[in-house]
C-alpha cells in the first residue's frame, strides 16, 4: 500500500495559508456576531433607559402641576380664611358699635334732662322705641344681625322723634360717605361698606325715617380685595343705574375706581370689569367717585387722587360715554388741590351740583378721623373747573351736636329744595371705631354762595 506524506489523517487538501485564512475569517465572524450583540444589547439599553427617563419626566411633571394645583389650593384657602376672620372681626366691631348705640340711647332716654320732654311724649312713641331697642338688644346677644338690623330700623323713626333734635340726624347708625339718590320720590341712601355688606344701602319715602335695604353690591370684581369698598355714588340712565366706587387693585395694593350696573335702584348691582376705571398709580390711586350731570345731559365723574410723593391729594374731572360705563378717552381735568389751612392738607370727598346757574363743588378736608374734618365748597367755570374756594372758612364744621362733618352728598328732594347729607361722629365719639351717623340739612344758595339753613 502507498501511503501519501504529505496529507495527514483528518485534514483537508488546503493549503496552509488558506487554512490560516479561514481559521482568521471565522475568528473575525465570531468577532463581528460578538459586537453586533452587543451593539443591539447597548441599543435597547438605551431605548429603555431614555423610556424610562421620559415615563420620569412626565411623572416629574405631573407632581410639579399638583403642587401648584396644592399651593393654588392653599392660597385660595388661606384667602377665604383671611376674609372670614375679616368679616367675623367686623360683624364683631359691629355689634359692639350697635351694644354702644342703644345703651348710649338708653342712657339719653333715662336722662333727667329729657323728664319734661318725655312728658309730652306719646307713651306708644315711647314704648315702640324702647320695645325696638330690647329686641335689638337680645338679637345681638344670639348673634342674629338680621334680626338686629330690622329691630333697629323699626325702632329708628320712633327714638329719633324722642330726641327733640332739629341737628338733621336721619339715621342713628353707621352710614359713612353718604350719597342720596332720588328715584321717582323715593330716596336710595349708599354708604361705604359696614355690617350690612360691601355697599350698605337704606331707602326712605320722606327723607326721616329710613328702613334697611341690604347690600348693594354683592360681590367685587375678580382684581379687588374682598371686604374693602368705600365712597359709592350712582348714575341714573334712563332704566339702568350706574354704581361708582372705590376698592384696593390687589396686585398692587392702591385704590381705584369701578363701576357696576343693575336695572333697578337698589341692585344688586354687577361688576364684570377685569380691570379699574380709572387708577392714578403715579399719584397714588384713585377714590372718591362721583357723577355729575351737566345741564345738556352729559355726564362727568368727579374724584380724588390720594397724592404721593410730595404730589397733594386733588379732586379731578372727566367726561363719561353716554351710558356713564367709561369714561370718553382723554385727560383727566384737576379741579382743586388744598390751600387753605382748614384743610390740613387734605381734600377729599368731591359732589358737584349746577343751581342758579352756578357750579358748585362741595368737598371734604382735613383728618377724617378727628373733630377738625369739615365740609367746604368751591365756585367752578364748568365741570371741569377750574375751580375756586368761595371762603376762607369750611362751610360746615364741627358743632355741639356732632364733630367731624364729612362725605357731603348734594341732592335736590321733591319739593325743589336742595339738600345736603353727611356723615358726623358724636360728640365724644370720634374717631374708629366709633359709628358716623347720617345727617340731612336742607341749604340756600345766595350770589352763587351756599349757606347751611338752621
Amino acid at each position: 500500500m502507498i501511503v501519501d506524506r504529505a496529507r495527514p489523517a483528518g485534514r483537508t487538501g488546503l493549503p496552509p495559508t488558506l487554512r490560516v485564512r479561514q481559521r482568521r475569517t471565522r475568528r473575525h465572524a465570531i468577532v463581528l456576531t460578538l459586537l453586533a450583540v452587543l451593539a443591539l444589547s447597548v441599543a435597547g439599553y438605551d431605548v429603555a433607559t431614555v423610556s424610562a427617563t421620559h415615563r420620569s419626566e412626565r411623572t416629574l411633571t405631573a407632581t410639579r402641576l399638583q403642587l401648584q394645583d396644592t399651593r393654588a389650593t392653599l392660597a385660595r384657602t388661606r384667602a377665604h380664611t383671611v376674609a372670614v376672620t375679616a368679616t367675623r372681626d367686623d360683624r364683631r366691631e359691629a355689634q359692639v358699635r350697635t351694644v354702644g348705640e342703644i345703651a348710649t340711647a338708653n342712657q339719653s332716654l333715662g336722662s333727667e334732662s329729657r323728664t319734661k320732654f318725655f312728658q309730652g311724649v306719646s307713651i306708644g312713641t315711647l314704648n315702640t322705641c324702647l320695645h325696638g331697642v330690647a329686641q335689638a338688644v337680645t338679637a345681638i346677644s344670639n348673634a342674629d344681625l338680621t334680626a338686629a338690623v330690622s329691630s333697629i330700623d323699626q325702632a329708628s323713626p320712633s327714638c329719633l322723634s324722642l330726641d327733640g333734635s332739629t341737628t338733621g340726624l336721619v339715621y342713628p347708625y353707621d352710614f359713612p360717605d353718604p350719597f342720596i339718590l332720588p328715584v321717582g320720590g323715593v330716596y336710595y341712601g349708599f354708604a361705604t361698606n359696614s355690617v350690612a355688606g360691601n355697599i350698605q344701602i337704606i331707602r326712605s319715602s320722606d327723607l326721616t325715617h329710613w328702613t334697611t335695604v341690604g347690600d348693594a353690591l354683592p360681590h367685587e370684581p375678580s382684581w379687588a380685595a374682598p371686604h374693602a369698598t368705600w365712597a359709592p355714588s350712582v348714575l341714573q340712565r334712563g332704566n339702568t343705574f350706574v354704581l361708582y366706587y372705590s376698592a384696593i387693585y390687589a396686585p398692587t395694593g392702591e385704590q381705584c375706581i369701578s363701576e357696576a350696573v343693575a336695572t333697578q335702584p337698589q341692585g344688586p348691582y354687577v361688576d364684570d370689569s377685569t380691570l379699574p376705571l380709572m387708577c392714578q398709580t403715579a399719584l397714588g390711586g384713585s377714590i372718591d367717585p362721583t357723577p355729575f350731570v351737566d345741564a345738556d345731559g352729559t355726564p362727568y365723574l368727579v374724584w380724588k387722587s390720594q397724592g404721593s410723593d410730595g404730589q397733594p391729594s386733588t379732586l379731578w374731572s372727566q367726561q363719561l360715554t353716554a351710558a356713564g360705563t367709561a369714561l370718553v378717552p382723554g385727560v383727566a381735568t384737576a379741579l382743586l388741590a388744598p390751600s387753605l389751612g382748614w384743610q390740613g392738607g387734605v381734600i377729599e370727598g368731591p359732589s358737584m351740583v349746577l343751581t342758579g346757574g352756578q357750579y358748585l363743588l362741595f368737598y371734604s378736608a382735613n383728618n377724617w378721623e378727628t373733630a377738625n374734618y369739615a365740609i367746604g365748597v368751591a365756585r367752578c367755570s364748568g365741570p371741569l373747573g377750574p375751580c375756586t374756594e368761595t371762603s376762607s372758612q369750611p362751610l360746615l364744621a364741627s358743632q355741639p351736636a356732632f364733630s367731624g362733618p364729612g362725605g357731603p352728598s348734594v341732592f335736590t328732594d321733591a319739593a325743589g329744595n336742595l339738600d345736603l347729607a353727611f356723615h358726623a361722629w358724636l360728640p365724644g365719639k370720634v374717631g374708629y371705631p366709633n359709628s358716623r351717623l347720617l345727617f340731612i340739612r336742607q341749604m340756600s344758595v345766595a350770589g352763587g354762595t351756599p349757606s347751611i339753613d338752621p
